[in-house]
């Protein structure tokens, strides 16, 4: 459930595409229905035409027994396809429908193959017919089917990216071995699917803990120092002004005397996910530090997307697999109602999860930046660093373009990308980490390693 628009928001900009029409839904559904593959369609087309003409025109018996034959089996093929899909339709309708399956939870982790819990009975009404299926919806689920140890179609999928959905959409076909015919269609079945995002190759998190500023300063927008107490020896780079000139005229050692800081480390830190297309890595970098307790151990964490402030690692888990957009849907930059609901105004310095590209929030930060005094902590993620270097068109007719280390549609940043965006949001905030989730490690503002 996404959440409302606040004030000094930025609203969702809406992308209309010819693939999300309607009509084209509907044709693509229609498509489905129709029994005959396109090799099965140039059979019969051929075998139709060698009967029409050379068959019966010219009355050549080995072409008219070969044309006889051809549709034959394709009649045959037809019909076990249509009618074995009708009867395993109205078994897997039956079979979701019951309790059991529909109420079964699935919590999977990206990028392991786990089994949903989904199976059929294997198809023996006619020979030489297939039943296979993949899930639809959520997107970036690949689908494994095996035979269980009962001789049963067992399940197996593998999500590339994380969701939370209770609804899953599966569609199945019904074949020929031969490839001639098949009937298809789409089955939803209500459950509960939790996938949470990659962390394993992540070494480690430095401490992200929040700073709020203690009593007795002076001015509340000034520099959170307080007296002169700190005293220690002398180091290059210390003012002259805050040598203490009598303590070296008795001994002979220079001290210095530094203002003591005014600020101390929060219990309760305040920490938030920042939903883009190129966020998975910035949401396993979110769930490893709750997981590792980078945060402290009183935190209170959100995610856009999700309108509730979690206080807990379930709920956390919960908010950080529904931070990413389904079906289309584009999620509301909800931090500074987050932020309000919190309670978290000029004290607080706030950790922010991002991924590392130009993406619409970097605009709507500007004012929640502004109203925050520029207390934020932003961490940014990416699926590895790369040079800018073009891809020649040559490159791209003859390989495919496959994913990263995780098999996710992010292909890493590029240096020059990611120097421009942190142009854009260093005056924005305190302190910048990138993790560099392909590799596991860690650099600073300035892509020093840590």
């Amino acid at each position: 459930m996404a959440n409302s628009p606040t004030t000094g928001s930025a609203l969702p900009r809406v992308t209309l595409r010819w693939q999300d029409s309607v009509v084209l839904g509907h044709l693509s559904s229609l498509a489905g229905l129709f029994p005959l593959t396109l090799q099965g369609t140039i059979t019969l087309l051929v075998a139709a035409t060698a009967l029409s003409v050379f068959g019966y025109g010219r009355m050549d018996l080995v072409v008219f027994a070969l044309a006889i034959c051809a549709l034959s089996i394709l009649v045959f093929c037809l019909f076990c396809a249509v009618i074995s899909g009708v009867l395993v339709q109205r078994r897997i309708h039956k079979s979701l429908t019951a309790s059991g399956q529909a109420a079964r939870a699935m919590n999977a982790e990206a990028g392991f193959p786990n089994e949903s819990g989904f199976t059929l009975p294997a198809l023996n009404y006619f020979p030489l017919i297939k039943l296979t299926w993949h899930i639809q919806y959520p997107d970036n689920v690949a689908t494994r089917i095996h035979v269980g140890e009962e001789d049963e179609l067992v399940e197996e999928i593998i999500p590339q990216m994380r969701c939370l959905t209770e609804q899953v959409q599966r569609k199945f076909t019904v074949s020929d071995v031969l490839g001639f015919c098949r009937y298809s269609w789409i089955q939803k079945q209500s459950m509960h699917c939790q996938v949470l995002p990659r962390t394993n190759t992540i070494r480690s998190l430095p401490i992200l803990r929040s700073l709020t500023a203690e009593d007795g300063i002076p001015n509340p927008s000034g520099e959170p120092q307080g007296d002169r107490m700190e005293i220690r020896r002398y180091a290059a780079g210390d003012s002259v002004r805050n040598i203490m000139w009598k303590v070296y005229a008795r001994n002979r050692q220079l001290n210095v005397r530094l203002p003591e800081r005014s600020v101390f480390q929060s219990q309760r830190t305040v920490a938030y996910l920042l939903s883009s297309p190129k966020d998975e890595a910035a949401a396993a970098v979110a769930r490893l530090a709750l997981e590792k307790g980078a945060l402290g151990e009183e935190w209170q964490f959100g995610a856009d997307g999700s309108t509730q402030i979690c206080a807990d690692l379930p709920q956390a888990m919960r908010a950080i697999a529904g931070s990413r957009a389904l079906g289309g849907e584009q999620l509301v930059y909800g931090l500074d109602e987050f932020l309000n609901r919190t309670g978290s105004h000029g004290g607080v310095q706030c950790v922010l999860f991002a991924g590392a590209d130009s993406a619409p929030w970097k605009t709507a930060l500007k004012s929640t930046s502004a109203r925050l005094g520029g207390k934020i902590s932003l961490v940014l993620a990416t699926d590895g660093l790369h040079d800018n270097v073009p891809v020649k068109w040559w490159q791209k007719a003859m390989f495919k373009p496959t994913g990263g280390r995780f098999g996710t549609v992010d292909r890493g940043t590029g240096k020059a990308e990611l120097l421009g965006l942190l142009t854009d949001v260093g005056q924005l905030v305190e302190s910048i980490v990138i993790v560099d989730r392909e590799t596991g490690l860690g650099y600073d503002s300035q892509l020093r390693k840590l």
